[in-house]
């Protein structure tokens, strides 16, 4: 793995190079997209029939497009019930930190007769995107539904393409069972998203669609925001240590691999303040790379966009670190909790050598839906406030109203809106 001195010039092509993963910049694909969208738009089912039966070679219909109870019980009983447990402590530990995020309706009066105050109410229905194939995660599908469940989201409907066979990933249906999805289709890709977006004889139109996907479902949620709310734009997996002289070498390459075997556009990236700690998990990341399954994967992840800088002094490893924002930090110093107090952006931070990564991926409760390609410096990981909606309450006497009025009407005036100054005073002609 390369290891680079860190400083001006190469934060900065590190920075060039990572945007170049950024969903955006494939601009060549939206045609596509934007066709199969207003396709479904126009055609509704028969689009997604057509589309399952060329994408997935499998041939769904208004009978079957929709899992059934039978398919869920048989998809639960043919996996370890080992793993099922553990997808059920996961999700109470989602549940469990999900609840502290939730907000209530409130009001505020005061003696004049103003009465202010903000409503809050969950979404009615919410829409998930599971991917299938090798790329189906059941923890993803825990992540995006527990929020909206503890929201009050009443109606959860799930869209993950089937196999060839008609079936859809066994351990998508038991984690979406655990989390209290209400309605499974097998549909996949941009065609699922238009579905969830614009609504099919089939597929109800939802509030908000969240989950991960390929550059197609990307692509496809980036056109359809504003008809329908979405989580984000999601890029490639990205994870960054911040690391000392204290920090183990073997762990360090261990927690860089772990989200590098995600796919080729996978960012990991070492900061530390040590040139022997730089080499040393180099020399680890070898000898991993020899035993590893996903190993090819991982070179050319490594190859693209995997980085070891060595920094003069923390202060300019922290100044990287904020600049790249990425959507995983470990942070592995001889004090992490004081490191992290200068730390701004970044999705999800990990403290100390035994909080690595796929703790939060799988199981310690934190939502692992988070910002990726910088966006970390203004978007927040999936939270239960993005399942909310919130409503503004204003109520006046006549006593507090006239307190005010001309301060209003003035306000209006000076913006050339009479009509609003108008509404005001006629109440106090």
């Amino acid at each position: 793995m390369r290891v680079l001195e860190l400083n001006e010039k190469t934060k900065q092509e590190l920075l060039k190079n990572l945007l170049n993963r950024n969903p955006g910049s494939y601009g060549s694909y939206e045609s596509t997209v934007n066709e199969i969208i207003e396709n479904v738009k126009a055609n509704k089912d028969k689009a997604l029939f057509d589309y399952t039966l060329k994408f997935d070679k499998c041939e769904i219909n208004s009978d079957n497009i929709r899992v059934t109870k039978e398919e869920i019980d048989e998809a639960i009983k043919s996996l370890d019930p080992e793993f099922i447990e553990v997808m059920k402590k996961s999700a109470e530990n989602i549940r469990v930190f999900h609840e502290k995020q939730k907000r209530n309706t409130w009001i505020d009066t005061k003696d004049d007769g103003s009465i202010l105050g903000q409503r809050i109410l969950p979404i009615e229905i919410s829409g998930v995107y599971v991917p299938g194939g090798t790329a189906a995660y059941p923890s993803s599908v825990l992540m995006n539904v527990m929020p909206a469940k503890v929201a009050g989201v009443e109606r959860i409907i799930m869209c993950t393409p089937p196999g060839k066979d008609g079936k859809v990933n066994p351990g998508t249906l038991a984690a979406a069972s655990i989390a209290g999805v209400t309605e499974i289709y097998k549909v996949g890709g941009a065609q699922a998203i238009a579905a969830m977006a614009f609504g099919t004889e089939s597929v109800p139109k939802v509030d908000k669609i969240t989950g991960p996907g390929n550059i197609f479902v990307a692509l496809a949620k980036k056109a359809c925001f504003g008809y329908v709310s979405i989580d984000s734009i999601a890029g490639p997996s990205e994870i960054l240590v911040l690391a000392d002289e204290t920090a183990n070498p073997r762990f360090v390459a261990a927690d860089l691999l772990s989200q590098a075997e995600h796919d080729v556009l996978a960012s990991a990236i070492l900061i530390t303040t040590s040139r022997k700690l730089a080499d040393e998990v180099s020399t680890e990341i070898d000898g991993f790379l020899k035993k590893l399954e996903r190993a090819d994967i991982i070179s050319k992840s490594l190859d693209n966009y995997g980085y070891i800088f060595v920094a003069d002094n923390m202060s300019d490893a922290i100044d990287a670190t904020n600049a790249v924002a990425s959507e995983h930090l470990e942070i592995i110093t001889e004090n992490p909790f004081e490191t992290m107090t200068k730390v701004k952006n970044t999705g999800a931070i990990f403290l100390g050598s035994y909080s690595s990564e796929p703790l939060g991926d799988y199981f310690a409760g934190p939502n692992h839906i988070l910002p990726t390609n910088g966006t970390a410096r203004f978007f927040s990981p999936l939270n239960v406030d993005d399942f909310m909606k919130k409503t503004s309450i204003v109520s006046y006497s006549k006593d507090a109203l006239k307190k005010v009025h001309k301060d209003i009407e003035l306000f209006a005036k000076k913006e050339g809106l009479t009509a609003h100054a108008n509404s005001i005073a006629v109440r106090f002609e």
